[in-house]
């Protein structure tokens, strides 16, 4: 067998049918769409219409809200942190903040601050000054001989 000659089964493939190219084909005149009516014009979908019945999505009852105060935080864990330390992005004399971590590209754009989550090891005693922390988080730190200040009192 030669790479030329690579071909699929007989029948594996069947040819798409050209719709609407001839009575002889049989599927021309109306291609395929019956007679008259929305449906059997170009552009038409009607997504969610059941016939008149109460669609499915109107049916169901409507549950939550969005918040439009909530904020939102750049989730940051620690093991990047120690990623950004070892590969010498951060400065572990400086406090981290915000700005650090966009400089060493630990996070892409600065939304409502930084909260900082206790994945991952840290190793190096750092500084953090940053909107939120999670406790564990702040344990971790402290273990590693670092502290975290937390700069709306957003801690949990």
């Amino acid at each position: 067998m030669k790479l030329n000659e690579l071909r699929d089964n007989p029948g594996a493939v069947k040819e798409r049918t050209r719709v609407g190219r001839g009575i002889g084909s049989g599927k021309g005149k109306t291609g395929g769409r019956g007679v008259k009516g929305q449906k059997s014009r170009s552009g038409v979908a009607i997504k969610g219409f059941e016939g008149g019945q109460m669609p499915l999505h109107r049916r169901l009852p409507k549950r939550g809200f969005t918040n439009i105060f909530a904020k939102d935080f750049n989730v940051v864990s620690l093991g990047r942190v120690q990623q950004a330390i070892d590969a010498g992005k951060l400065d572990t004399k400086a406090a981290v903040t915000v700005e650090a971590l966009k400089a060493a590209g630990v996070v892409k754009r600065v939304r409502d601050g930084v909260r900082l989550l206790s994945d991952g090891e840290l190793k190096a005693a750092v500084t953090f000054e940053i909107a939120g922390a999670s406790k564990a988080a702040i344990e971790a730190v402290e273990k590693a001989g670092g502290k975290v200040v937390v700069q709306g009192a957003q801690a949990e």
